[in-house]
């Protein structure tokens, strides 16, 4: 066995999961169905494991692998994400390494040499490398041969693209489901944060996992605000959200990548740091923008999907939403990026009625990743009618009046006693109006003009609009004409939104996204029911609902202790300054958890030190002496003679 495993003097029996959960990760208590998961696969089970972004999956495989002998390999989706974890890794004193293509030819056969002599806890590796012949080779010889201790187990991370049906499906995972067949007698354990039911028995199915137990955890990240807004100037309001969260860190999700570079310059001129990465970009800088977004150098990335799979970084404190997501899938695990330390953090999202027609577009017409400017290719229609249904239950919760976070669980079959008091409907419930006068003038119009314009058109008729088109076109001339012209260009297009998305009207994309009435129309324009509408939310929340709802946060992940907010400042800036010579990101260090509950309790001690979550023996031994010294009132040292290394 590694010595990374052997806390204290050697001694024969190996150490047990929770003594390596406390010595090398430094927590006291495992998390909800942690401990059953980790000893399930210890005793050599196989498992499938849902649990939130956030919520400790990583150690339902690392745990197994440093317990059991032999080499844990853990198939990963992306290097980036690779290398957080293995950095983390060893930074807590564990033998872990990544095989890839991003290695030098020296360094990749290092790692391969202590692979093979039995002195690795964990290697990473992309699927498409695991799978070829020449590494499963390899794998069966050290499983066979008596130089090595072995094959610990098999851990399938982001797990969910294995399945067709998930929302970031890869043809190459789809390979892995051989893994069981090929090593009978070595655990599988695939992890997601995200997958519907139906995902979640094809993922089981395809890896031979349909047998194997299925831990859920739940879904819900109490720490996170969700906020839905109606886009209305949407730089405006972002710079608005930006400006009100000096010095954090968080992603800004475009649909383009044309988007992407548009937004981050407009805000980058406007003295924001902020920067684009989307897959158009060359490598050199999505990693030079990656790297400074770990490190704490650049605050904002604004990105396509490509970027947020795979950064480990738990200090992000927002994902705002600039266009709408695909699904609420996509929607869960991006936001899920936010928060990771347990520690307040906001998602918002701006939603507008043109970006969900431009996303039904993109499904309907074009190949997967079209929407990034990737090349498309030939669609099948049940999976094209599948993200459409995703893409409606998407609309339908940004579109809600009742508490986000009860229907966001809902949809993943988890009932929640709302409200939540943490997300915009239940800080500030909206306000309703009786809009049934003004949605049968607006079907009204929609009947009028042959059911063959879209929006904004009919929008000029009803305001009474002298354009060229309206004149060419006799629309004047209709009964319609101007009979809203005292109410609001904003008003409308909310009142014809929420009509569209109640299923009064639909859009026909095929033909310009003109409205059409629908048969649930006909009631209301004939004064036979009433209907309720909600007054438009164009505003984030109030810096006092904020204040608010981060203290809640903070009180509960900390069980009600109170931080003293300079002295956590202090310990941030320490732990900056001990990231940057050791060249790694700054919550390899120590995790916003960890130094807001240093910055509560002022442990005096070393030994008081051990007691705070994330503080492990190697740890407290690198940097110890460093936090204790700011926590007593020194400066703590910037200098290279105090870096731990």
């Amino acid at each position: 066995m590694p010595s990374s495993h052997v806390i204290g003097p050697v001694t024969a029996a190996p150490p047990s999961a929770r003594a390596l959960l406390r010595d090398v990760f430094g927590f006291r208590e495992y998390r909800p169905d942690q401990e059953e998961i980790v000893e399930h696969v210890v005793a050599g089970g196989d498992a499938f494991v849902l649990m939130p972004t956030g919520g400790g999956k990583s150690l339902c495989y690392q745990l197994p692998a440093l317990v059991r002998p032999g080499a844990g390999i853990i198939v990963s989706p992306l290097i980036s994400l690779m290398k957080d974890q293995v950095d983390a890794l060893q930074a807590a004193g564990v033998s872990a390494a990544a095989y890839n293509s991003s290695l030098e030819a020296g360094e990749a056969r290092r790692t391969l040499a202590t692979l093979h002599s039995g002195e690795l806890d964990l290697l990473y590796v992309a699927p498409e490398t695991l799978m070829t012949e020449s590494f499963l080779s390899r794998l069966h010889e050290i499983q066979e041969g008596a130089g090595g201790a072995g094959i610990a187990l098999f851990a399938i991370d982001e797990a969910h693209c294995v399945s067709q049906w998930g929302h970031d499906f890869r043809p190459e995972y789809v390979q892995l489901g051989r893994l069981r067949g090929l090593f009978p007698g070595v655990p599988v354990i695939a992890c997601t944060a995200t997958a519907d039911p139906q995902t979640r028995d094809d993922v089981r199915a395809r890896l031979s996992l349909s047998d194997a137990p299925c831990y859920v955890t739940g879904f819900d990240r109490p720490n996170i605000r969700y906020t839905v807004v109606e886009k209305r100037e949407p730089l405006h309001q972002l710079k608005v959200f930006l400006d009100g969260r000096p010095g954090e860190a968080g992603i800004v999700y475009c649909l383009s990548r044309k988007r992407t570079e548009e937004v981050a310059g407009k805000l980058a001129a406007a003295g924001l740091p902020a920067a684009a990465y989307h897959a158009g970009l060359p490598a050199g800088e999505r990693r030079r923008v990656q790297d400074a977004f770990a490190r704490d150098d650049l605050l904002v990335v604004v990105a396509t999907v490509a970027f947020g799979m795979g950064i480990d970084k738990s200090n992000v404190r927002f994902v705002v939403h600039f266009d709408l997501p695909k699904s609420i899938e996509s929607y869960y695990q991006e936001t899920g990026r936010s928060g990771r330390d347990g520690m307040p953090a906001e998602a918002l999202l701006l939603f507008g009625l043109g970006d969900a027609a431009v996303v039904h577009s993109l499904i309907e017409g074009g190949g997967r990743g079209g929407a990034n400017g990737e090349p498309g290719y030939e669609r099948d229609p049940e999976q094209v009618r599948v993200e459409l249904h995703k893409l409606s239950s998407m609309v339908g919760y940004a579109d809600g009046l009742t508490c986000r976070r009860e229907a966001l669980l809902g949809y993943f079959g988890e009932p929640y006693p709302a409200p939540c008091g943490n997300c915009d409907t239940c800080l500030e419930p909206p306000e309703t109006y009786d809009a049934t006068e003004h949605a049968q003038m607006a079907l009204s119009c929609v009947y009028r003009l042959r059911q063959s314009f879209g929006i904004a058109h009919v929008i000029d008729v009803l305001r009474g609009s002298e354009s060229e088109k309206i004149l060419r076109f006799g629309h004047d001339r209709l009964s319609t004409y101007g009979i809203g012209a005292n109410v609001s260009r904003d008003h409308w297009q909310s009142l014809i939104r929420q009509l569209i998305h109640r299923g009064y009207l639909t859009q026909d994309i095929a033909r310009f996204s003109v409205l059409k009435l629908t048969a649930k129309a006909q009631p209301l324009l004939h004064g036979e029911e009433a209907l309720v509408l909600a007054k438009p939310r164009t505003r984030v929340a109030t810096k006092k609902q904020r204040k608010a709802a981060d203290r809640s946060a903070r009180a509960a992940g900390l069980a009600g202790l109170e931080v003293d907010e300079a002295l956590f400042e202090r310990l941030r800036a320490l732990r900056k300054r001990l990231a940057d010579a050791q060249r790694v990101p700054a919550y390899v260090v120590f995790s916003d958890a960890t130094l807001a509950e240093m910055a509560a309790r002022k442990p005096a001690t070393e030994a008081d030190l051990l007691e705070v979550g994330g503080v492990g023996q190697t740890k407290l031994e690198r940097y110890g002496d460093a936090f204790l010294e700011v926590i007593a009132g020194g400066e703590g040292s910037g200098s290279d003679e105090s870096a731990p290394y």
